[in-house]
C-alpha cells in the first residue's frame, strides 16, 4: 500500500504520520470531479471542477504543535469526507497536518517552537525549521497557482490552548500591512461562535501572520479548547465551529453581519523573557483571559517588575519556561471595533 493508496482511501492522517511509509507525490481525481493533489507529507491540495467569481483559496492547517490533537482531528474528518465524496468544496483548499514527528512524539515540538518559525525562511538546523520551510513553499505554491481572477485568500491556523480559558474558543488576528481583517473574517468568527478575538498590535513570526503578511491572506490563529490527547476531545464542544466551517468551504459566501457577540481584546502590552530569572507571581495553570486589577504584581525578569497597567489587564498565553527573547505572556484589554469592509479598532 503506498501512501497516495492510504490517503485515497481517507487515511489522510495516519498515513501522514506514518513515517515508514515513503511519502509520494500524488494527483487524481474524484467521482465528483474534484481535483487532489499531494503536495508534501501531510500537504493535500484539494481543487474543485470551476473557480467561481466569487472563489476563495482556502489554507486549514493543524498540527503545527503537535500535541494539539482537536484541530488534527477535525482536519482528518474534513479530509476524510471530502476524498470519500460526501463532502463536495466549492472553493479550493489546503488541508495541513503540518508537524507529524511533533504528532508522534505528542510534544509542541522537537526541538523549537515552530509557530516562531514563519518570518523568512530558516536555517534547517532541525526539523521544526525544515518543516517549518516546507510549509512556508506549500502556502506559496497554493496561493500562487490559483486560476481564479481576483482569488480571496484565507487561512485558518487551528490550535489548542495548553492551559484552561475563560473563552474556550478564541481567535488572534495577526498584524499585518496588508488588508487581512475583512468584515467577512469576522463575520465567520461570529457565524463560528467563537467566543472572542484578539487583535494583535506587533508583527509575529506565527503560521498565521505569514499567510496574512506575504499573501494578504484573511488570516486568523484559532484556539480550539485545551490540549488533550487522540480520542480524548469532545468534539461536540466545537460544533459550531465545525458547522461554520463546513459552510465556509461548501457555499460561495456567508452572510455578512456583526451583533457584538464575539468579546474584543487589543494587546495592550507584550512581556518578553529577558533572562531566567524571570518568574510570575501567579499559578503555571492560571487560564488565559485571567483579568488583574490595576496595580496588582504580576512577576518580574531581573531588577524589572511587572505591574497590572491603568484600568487593570489580562493575561493570554502566560509561559515562563520559553526561550530566552521569546513571549512570556500576552497583557491585554477589551475592546471595541468598527465593522467597515476592514475591522478596526475604536479609537
Amino acid at each position: 500500500m503506498t501512501f497516495v493508496d492510504e490517503v485515497k482511501k481517507g487515511r489522510f492522517l495516519s498515513a501522514t504520520c506514518d513515517l515508514s511509509l515513503p511519502f509520494t507525490v500524488g494527483e487524481w481525481i474524484l467521482e465528483s470531479g474534484i481535483h487532489c493533489k499531494l503536495l508534501q507529507r501531510g500537504v493535500l491540495q484539494i481543487t474543485p471542477i470551476e473557480q467561481m467569481s466569487t472563489a476563495k483559496d482556502i489554507v486549514l492547517s493543524s498540527g503545527v504543535h503537535g500535541n494539539e490533537t482537536a484541530p488534527i482531528e477535525l482536519i482528518q474528518q474534513l479530509a476524510e469526507g471530502i476524498l470519500l465524496g460526501h463532502i463536495e468544496p466549492v472553493h479550493r483548499l489546503l488541508l495541513i497536518i503540518a508537524h507529524p514527528e511533533a504528532i508522534n512524539n505528542k510534544t509542541r515540538f522537537i526541538d523549537e517552537n515552530m509557530n516562531r518559525l514563519f518570518k523568512v525562511r530558516n536555517q534547517e538546523r532541525n526539523i521544526d525549521c525544515k518543516v517549518a520551510n516546507q510549509l512556508q513553499e506549500a502556502v506559496n505554491s497554493f496561493y500562487g497557482s490559483s486560476k481564479a481572477i481576483q482569488p480571496e485568500k484565507w487561512h485558518l491556523d487551528l490550535h489548542c490552548a495548553i492551559r484552561r480559558s475563560e473563552h474556550y474558543t478564541f481567535a488572534i488576528s495577526p498584524y499585518s500591512h496588508k488588508l487581512s481583517r475583512s468584515n467577512s473574517l469576522f463575520s465567520f468568527i461570529q457565524y463560528a461562535k467563537i467566543e472572542a478575538v484578539l487583535l494583535a498590535n506587533d508583527p509575529s513570526s506565527t503560521f498565521s501572520w505569514f499567510s496574512a503578511e506575504y499573501h494578504g491572506a484573511q488570516s486568523l490563529t484559532i484556539e480550539l479548547g485545551k490540549v488533550a490527547d487522540f480520542g480524548e476531545n469532545d468534539l461536540t464542544l466545537l460544533s459550531y465551529f465545525s458547522h461554520a466551517l463546513m459552510k465556509l468551504i461548501t457555499e460561495s459566501t456567508l452572510p455578512i453581519s456583526w451583533n457584538n457577540d464575539v468579546e474584543v481584546y487589543r494587546v495592550n502590552r507584550t512581556l518578553l523573557k529577558q533572562s531566567e530569572s524571570f518568574t510570575f507571581s501567579f499559578p503555571n495553570d492560571l487560564p488565559n483571559f485571567t483579568f488583574f486589577e490595576e496595580g496588582t504584581y504580576l512577576g518580574s525578569d531581573k531588577e524589572q517588575e511587572f505591574i497590572a497597567d491603568e484600568k487593570g489587564e489580562a493575561v493570554v498565553f502566560p509561559n515562563a519556561n520559553v526561550a530566552l527573547g521569546q513571549r512570556a505572556a500576552l497583557m491585554v484589554k477589551k475592546a471595541h471595533i468598527i465593522f467597515d469592509e476592514q475591522v478596526r479598532l475604536c479609537g
